[in-house]
């Protein structure tokens, strides 16, 4: 495998980022998001599984009513493949288990899914993930989105102080 390509400047990246959501406001109406896909998703899997569990609720029935050919659900597609490609033009696509170089891999699968446990939790709760919520909340500078954002840096520079030492290798010193 040849080797990966240099990543994009950081700055370069977040004035694309802020670009694509202002195109992304002006051509649909909404900001960029994917709770609300993974809402729909569910919503309509359960229905089919077991119709009796969502008749009940009237916000689940309404994902249900509207089924999946969303624009939320077409962008999270989009993502998905877009993410590949890029992985994959940039040399950078790989099978393994990525995480913390002291930890088990048992152990980076756990945490890979307890923190996506605790963040699709915190999404809901907060009514939008960090690109609904905190990209296109502050975007029109919604004070509830600069909230949001400031309490997700504060959980993760708490959670990133816990999880050091498993990120810190050994000096050879």
């Amino acid at each position: 495998m040849s080797q990966p390509r240099a990543l994009w400047n950081p700055y370069v990246a977040g004035v694309a980022l802020g670009v694509v959501l202002f195109l992304t406001f002006i051509v649909t109406g909404h900001g960029l998001g994917v709770t609300g896909a993974t809402t729909s998703i569910t919503a309509v899997t359960t229905a089919a599984v077991a119709p009796g569990a969502i008749a009940p609720h009237d916000y689940l029935a309404g994902y249900v009513r509207r089924g999946l050919d969303q624009w939320i659900v077409w962008e999270v597609l989009g993502v998905a493949i877009g993410g590949m490609a890029g992985a994959m033009l940039g040399r950078r696509f790989a099978g393994r288990i990525d995480g913390p170089p002291k930890a088990s891999t048992p152990a980076k699968i756990g945490l890979a899914l307890s923190g996506g446990l605790v963040s699709g939790l915190g999404a809901r709760f907060a009514l939008g993930c960090t690109s609904g919520m905190g990209l296109s909340g502050s975007a029109p500078l919604g004070a509830a989105g600069f909230l949001f954002l400031i309490g997700f840096f504060a959980a993760g520079a708490a959670f990133g102080l816990v999880l050091k030492p498993l990120w810190q290798r050994r000096s050879t010193i």
